[in-house]
């Protein structure tokens, strides 16, 4: 059933409040009281009109003119300006008489690309070993989208920085190429689409509108798998773009080829491509994460000491959210507790982080110098190691991994799993009971893992 003008315009403005209250770019309270009563009366590509009950309205609303207007060019895909007025219902009268201006319904708000964050960008993405040559690969295709790789294709481990690339790439490109489509999109965002789309008969107009997309980036790009109508949706959508030279940049927990109930088509087109990892941060990178987080807290305790930092990023390297919970309980922990407010102390930072670091005291070990230092021994690489790849020398080191985890570090099976991508503590178990067979039957087994504990001694 096609919208009509009031219900289209209806919905962009709701869906413009929802987003300013979600992300708290207005307050709520505000909101409430002065906002709910405005409605949007007139919109096209250059212009939309917000008609407010009085003058109190209109003053406190203009106050946000450009907040209100930078969310609706995100929630319609512009790539340009637009301008807005906010007029009284007399002026709108007035208005209507002297010069209407007719609607533009090429948007249908089933459509929409879900907003694209303003600080994820390259300059604030921190660049490590683990990372550098997806972030490497991504600059390029916002550089230059649709001439080197398509599609790319980023995969790793949550909490890595894959939807951080995603977005600084499509912020690249909406400040380099203002008359370029972006359009960001979670997989089961796009499942919900195509199904609203089938329901309301809008099915062919959505392909026809994703086709007009110059820079399409999907993230979590796995929950597509088993989604057989969506699969023949984004086949279609995926082979326009790329045949008109479009550029199309995937994110997923694991490579084409390992994610289960996909299409071998889809699979195939998606390996045609770049696929690049991004792994666990070593020390190094989660140290710069680490400075680069305090310093744009924007709290009054934005420092702590050396041992204190590395103490930090020692202990929750296994992704960038580890460490961003930790540097938020020891914020939390220093502006309640510390007495001096100054630098926050290393004392500080071991009774906020007591329950919570894997490392041990002893040894220094962690779960991801345990990881490495097997990877390397092995020619892997963590991501490998922590992966869902199963050949017999990958799945051999992750098992060792496993053994030396439980064995070292005295983790329970819940943690260790947590470590190696989410698996379930049988799989765990399973690994370490595998791994003690091996042991009592093959001597070189047995030799190898003895001379993996002495260097991590």
């Amino acid at each position: 059933m096609k919208q009509t003008r009031d219900q289209y315009l209806a919905e962009v403005w709701n869906q413009t409040l929802d987003y300013l209250t979600t992300n708290r770019k207005i307050e709520p309270e505000i909101i409430r009281t002065f906002y709910q009563k405005a409605y949007l009366a007139e919109l096209n590509d250059q212009k939309a009109i917000l008609v407010v009950s009085n003058v109190i309205e209109k003053q406190v609303i203009s106050q946000e003119k450009d907040v209100i207007c930078a969310t609706m060019i995100e929630l319609l895909s512009l790539s340009h300006s637009l301008l807005l007025d906010i007029l009284q219902e007399n002026e709108y009268q007035k208005h209507v008489e002297n010069e209407p201006v007719p609607l533009d319904l090429s948007h249908d708000s089933d459509f929409f690309s879900m907003p694209i964050q303003a600080d994820r960008t390259f300059e604030n993405f921190v660049v490590g070993d683990c990372n550098r040559e997806s972030q490497a690969a991504s600059l390029a295709c916002a550089y230059n989208p649709g001439k080197y790789f398509n599609p790319l294709f980023i995969y790793g481990n949550s909490g890595l920085g894959k939807t951080h690339l995603l977005m600084s790439i499509g912020n690249y490109v909406k400040k380099s190429y203002p008359d370029k489509k972006v359009y960001y999109i979670e997989s089961l965002k796009f499942v919900d689409k195509v199904v609203k789309a089938i329901q309301n008969g809008k099915i062919d107009a959505f392909k026809r509108y994703m086709c007009t997309i110059d820079l399409l980036l999907v993230d979590d790009i796995q929950f597509l798998a088993g989604k057989e109508k969506s699969h023949e949706v984004f086949f279609s959508i995926y082979n326009e773009l790329v045949n008109n030279r479009k550029q199309i940049c995937i994110a997923s927990d694991r490579q084409p080829r390992e994610i289960k109930g996909l299409e071998e088509r889809l699979i195939s087109r998606f390996s045609s491509g770049l696929s690049v990892g991004i792994d666990s941060p070593e020390f190094e990178t989660s140290l710069a994460i680490l400075q680069m987080k305090i310093k744009n807290s924007g709290n009054d305790i934005s420092e702590v000491d050396e041992k204190g930092l590395s103490y930090i990023a020692s202990n929750f390297s296994g992704n960038v959210r580890d460490l961003e919970g930790a540097w938020n309980r020891v914020l939390f922990y220093a502006i309640m507790f510390q007495k001096d407010k100054g630098v926050i102390q290393f004392e500080t930072v071991v009774n906020a982080l007591k329950n919570q670091a894997v490392v041990s005291d002893k040894t220094g070990l962690s779960p991801h110098r345990i990881i490495k230092t097997v990877a390397d021994y092995y020619g892997l690489t963590r991501q490998q190691v922590t992966g869902k790849t199963r050949t017999k020398n990958i799945a051999n080191a992750r098992h060792i991994s496993i053994y030396l985890c439980r064995k070292l570090l005295d983790l329970s099976y819940i943690k260790i799993g947590e470590e190696f991508g989410g698996r379930d503590h049988s799989t765990i178990i399973s690994a370490c009971m595998k791994v003690d067979k091996q042991i009592k039957k093959d001597r070189n087994f047995a030799a190898a893992l003895s001379e993996l504990e002495k260097m991590m001694q």
